[in-house]
């Protein structure tokens, strides 16, 4: 079966065929960075790195772009609110977000453009849709005209323009041709930052951004655009309205994570019930907060809880444990072992994450048992088999991402629990089990677990 994936404008899953042969192409809506991020944005990087991972695997050449929105309303309210310039604001919370996304594992993107570099991007859109009658000028802000493309606007989000809202993106709506329309252009307003246009100094509206960033390093039709279900209208809709309109063929294939949700509620920064990342990176490990993310399906909503938080953590030690003790025995995993083909099949079929990872459990179960009989041949082949499914969802224990904490003070407590295990074999020999286990009692109280294997007394960390 060859990837198949859910295009949103379409509402059917269907055959991925990129536009050029073996290479694929994808953009992200990044972040708007008006204060850091919570895992309901994180939840959409990882969601996307498991795309492209898979892609990556099936023997796809990707560019990955994700952008900044860093000139927003709402960045300048934050900023009137702190009395510091929007940039600091901005700039602050775009290392936030780097930092969450680099924590969780995320591939770096290809290129990460900034809404405020590419100005004259967005005037070069804007003139073409001028000239093509879609967009117009009006009181210093420049609008697309919803009812010049009326035949084509609302197809994404599936919906009717007599039924639309007035899209309420200016304080002052009288200059607009119809309340539906949206500003592409904003003009200058006193304490706002501005750049000049032919229609006079402004800032760019939040659709015209992406627009013209995805054009200028994707091309006017590309593969892949992505996002949280949250963007489909108005931003989605607007995108596709005002490219589109310019005459780009624009994204291929639409697709949309589902939500991440408290209490039944779509977790936002306005509902003030945010989990921010550093805060949620001291209740659980990131890669276990990276497996609580992507074992859902992609378009699924999320209802967190700290129970089921705490049951990924459990399930991806599981999984840990394995290869932990498999790599005792198993020194060299062969990298280019083939992945099971109900871990391809589920991946394809949508990017099943659920399914593929229960072929995960399936070889760690089988994993198990190999190594609880003895044998090297059946571990070694499983544990490939794990690692390379591990590597494909950004979970592989082994990695360098993964390895990388304590990793400096790992040889000092070998040194130290090699100890405290001599001695307890010591005393284990003499018959002094009293004393033996007291000694497993105080490791144990100082998190580290030990375990009685055929081939001796085996350490790992407790979680």
């Amino acid at each position: 079966m060859s990837l198949h994936l859910y295009d949103t404008s379409t509402r059917a899953v269907r055959e991925f065929v990129p536009l050029e042969p073996g290479r694929a192409s994808i953009y992200l809506c990044g972040a708007t960075v008006q204060a850091p991020p919570h895992i309901g944005h994180i939840r959409s990087g990882v969601n996307f790195d498991v795309l492209r991972r898979w892609l990556l695997r099936s023997g796809y050449d990707v560019t990955f772009c994700r952008n900044v929105t860093d000139i927003d309303d709402k960045i300048i309210r934050v900023a009137a609110a702190e009395g510091v310039p929007w940039f600091v604001v901005a700039e602050r919370n775009q290392r936030a977000f780097t930092w969450a996304y680099d924590t969780l594992g995320c591939l770096p993107p290809t290129v990460e453009p900034r809404a405020t570099g590419h100005v004259p991007e967005m005037i070069t859109l804007m003139e073409r849709l001028i000239e093509r009658g879609h967009a117009y000028a009006s009181g210093g802000d420049v609008y697309f005209d919803v009812l010049s493309y009326a035949d084509q606007y609302g197809k994404l989000s599936n919906q009717r323009l007599e039924n639309m809202r007035p899209a309420a993106d200016t304080d002052d709506e009288s200059c607009k041709r119809d309340a539906r329309d949206f500003a592409l252009w904003k003009g200058a307003k006193p304490g706002e930052p501005t750049w000049p246009t032919p229609w006079g100094p402004g800032r760019p509206g939040w659709h015209l951004e992406c627009s013209a960033m995805v054009t200028k390093y994707l091309g006017p039709t590309f593969d892949i655009h992505g996002g949280g279900i949250d963007l489909t209208f108005p931003h989605h809709e607007n995108e596709i309205a005002q490219s589109q309109a310019a005459g780009d063929g624009f994204a291929r294939y639409w697709m949309h994570n589902g939500m991440l949700k408290i209490g039944a509620e779509k977790m936002s920064k306005s509902l003030g019930n945010s989990l921010l990342i550093p805060e949620m990176v001291q209740k659980v490990r990131p890669v276990e907060l990276r497996y609580y993310l992507a074992v859902p399906h992609y378009r699924s909503s999320i209802e967190y809880s700290e129970e089921a938080l705490r049951e990924a953590a459990a399930a991806y030690q599981r999984i840990e444990g394995f290869v932990t003790r498999a790599a005792e025995v198993i020194h060299d995993v062969d990298a280019d072992a083939p992945l099971p083909q109900a871990f391809v099949d589920a991946l394809n079929d949508d990017l099943g994450t659920p399914q593929a990872l229960a072929v995960v459990h399936e070889v760690v179960r089988e994993g198990n048992v190999a190594l609880s009989r003895g044998d090297k041949e059946a571990v070694a082949r499983l544990l490939a088999e794990t690692q390379n499914m591990l590597d494909v969802l950004g979970l592989d224990p082994r990695s360098p991402q993964w390895r990388t904490a304590g990793s400096d003070l790992k040889p000092v407590v070998d040194a130290l629990v090699a100890v405290a295990l001599e001695q307890r074999a010591a005393a284990r020999a003499r018959k002094d089990y009293a004393a033996a286990d007291a000694i497993r009692d105080q490791l144990a109280a100082a998190g580290i677990t030990v375990e009685d294997t055929p081939h001796g007394a085996r350490w790992e960390l407790s979680h």
